[in-house]
């Protein structure tokens, strides 16, 4: 049996993270000069470290949210959970559940609603929670969690609707 995933679907979902954050964060066309005012960044500073190494890692990130959140839109994942993870090992029942239920819910359009559910329930209060410790402002909350509502929701898509 295949596993419920386009194996190609991980490394595009942290690729998108990526792209998305080069708009977002844009000074010219997307958040960049509010980020950069909210959070006290300033253009010298974003000039500095090494970005082979704050990219590699943004990509590494973004690759393991994206193997995380294949577990939360595509629900064939909890079937496979059901029996150990090994569906090698299952009942014919597995089988059967699998050739009934095994492309239900496998849309764009699903993922794209799971991933904003994650966004707005792991992203916000995490982002949300740092912020408040650090006294960031509602700005930087909203421009960061933003982001990463909309990230996700792209991710989750691709992640969900992409056989």
């Amino acid at each position: 049996m295949e596993l419920p995933i386009n194996p190609i679907a991980i490394p595009v979902a942290a690729v998108a993270a990526l792209l998305i954050g080069s708009i977002w964060y844009n000074p010219k066309i997307g958040f960049g000069n509010v980020w950069m005012r909210a959070s006290g960044m300033t253009e010298e500073r974003m000039k500095s470290g090494n970005m082979a190494i704050i990219f590699g890692l943004a990509l590494l990130f973004s690759a393991l949210l994206a193997t995380l959140l294949m577990q939360f839109t595509n629900h064939q994942w909890g079937a496979i959970g059901m029996v150990g993870g090994d569906p090698t090992i299952a009942k014919p029942s597995f089988e059967a559940f699998m050739a009934d239920y095994g492309t239900d819910f496998r849309t764009f359009k699903h993922g794209a609603l799971h991933g904003t559910i994650f966004g707005i329930f792991g992203a916000l209060p995490i982002i949300g929670t740092i912020a408040l410790f650090e006294r960031k402002s509602a700005k930087y909350i909203f421009v960061n969690a933003g982001y990463w509502i909309v990230t996700l929701a792209v991710m989750g898509a691709i992640l969900c609707g992409w056989n």
